[in-house]
């Protein structure tokens, strides 16, 4: 039976913590990560009603989109519904676990589902975010220089866009004196020694720095491993905001609205004033999506699915795109499904569940 550690560590594979905003509160929220998962229960928030169902349908591990926990507790006393379900969550034995907006900023994530859902093709990252890759340089004798690639490959290095195993490699004199302490691969010690070395230059995600280093150390066959890593500004193509991609074939605006309508099971979809043009491109974001409204705009997105438009904000269209808000829960209720896979694939040790209770705190008359 795994648990709860085992859990989380797959669960951060599809979506890193370090990928969340800074605002948020992804993660394991409460419970023993020593702890052996019996079942878990998908949802969006964490409600009273949600932790009852837990305990009802014998879940001891609930895994929530939106985290229960955003802000510090001064105090547990039950006074409100957040401090309330801290409370019977512990008392029955429960933890959580919340996996927000790192899960929107994957390529595989939130909005990955609405575009499945609203049959969207060649589909991709609307707003990708920068400050998210390194550069790591280190220089190996010529004999090894293909270890070392290969090692940092298979950890994850080396990936840009569609292609892998990118790297760049210059052959060069390295120059070293070891002192008496030390155990040198090659030459001797207190004696300068030169050695024809490969300067390996290679791209990595900044979540896996650890992970690179780790690899590298241990391939290398150098006691000391000399080692550049340096930040860069590059956007990274497949983490981000929104996604945007295409219809299989053009539709008028009010058919495709009536489409959003029903695959995305919204009540009602507030949008602006219709343009009279066919329906090609569409940008999409689960929750609220208004600040992305100019990069669908710039994406030339004909319409912009999202959630939690202000009133003024609407005008912001000015006739460029068609703002869909379908709503808040509805933009992301099918996160649920996107978890319920996942784990299902990586897990036969428990039960993965859906919730049944709905959480949506806005009903429609």
């Amino acid at each position: 039976m795994s648990n709860i550690k085992e859990v989380v560590r797959i669960l951060e594979k599809l979506a890193p913590p370090a990928l969340q905003e800074h605002y948020d509160n992804s993660g394991l929220l409460i419970g023993d990560e020593q702890k052996k998962v019996n079942a878990a229960l998908l949802c969006i928030d964490v409600t009273e009603e949600i932790v009852d169902e837990a305990v009802r349908r014998k879940c001891n591990f609930i895994v929530s989109h939106h985290p229960l926990l955003f802000s510090s507790l001064k105090s547990i006393t039950g006074k409100n519904y957040v401090e309330r379900c801290v409370i019977k969550a512990i008392e029955k034995g429960i933890a959580v676990y919340a996996i927000h907006t790192n899960l929107d900023n994957v390529l595989m994530g939130v909005n990955k589902k609405i575009c499945d859902k609203l049959g969207l093709t060649n589909t991709r990252i609307l707003k990708p975010m920068a400050g998210q890759l390194k550069k790591l340089v280190t220089f190996c004798p010529l004999k090894h220089s293909d270890k070392v690639r290969q090692a940092l490959f298979a950890i994850g290095a080396g990936r840009i866009g569609n292609y892998d195993e990118c790297s760049f490699n210059l052959q060069g004199t390295g120059t070293f004196r070891g002192s008496e302490s030390t155990n040198p691969f090659v030459g001797k010690k207190g004696v300068q020694h030169s050695e024809q070395e490969e300067r390996i230059e290679t791209i990595f995600e900044s979540f896996k720095q650890s992970e690179i280093i780790s690899a590298l150390l241990k391939a290398h066959p150098y006691e000391e491993v000399a080692y550049d890593i340096y930040p860069l500004d590059n956007v990274h193509q497949k983490i981000g905001a929104g996604m945007v991609g295409e219809l299989k074939r053009p539709v008028s605006e009010t058919a495709f609205l009536k489409i959003v309508k029903k695959n995305m099971k919204a009540s009602v979809v507030r949008h602006t004033r219709l343009r009279g043009k066919n329906v090609e491109r569409v940008a999409v974001c689960g929750g609220s999506g208004s600040f992305l409204l100019k990069d669908a705009i710039r994406a030339g997105a004909d319409v912009f699915v999202t959630a939690d438009f202000k009133y003024h904000q609407f005008f912001d269209a000015e006739g460029k795109t068609v703002i869909a808000d379908i709503g808040h829960y509805e933009s992301e209720q099918f996160t649920t499904e996107i978890l319920r896979d996942y784990l299902s694939d990586n897990f036969s040790t428990f039960a993965v569940r859906l919730a049944e209770t709905v959480t949506n705190p806005i009903q429609y008359l």
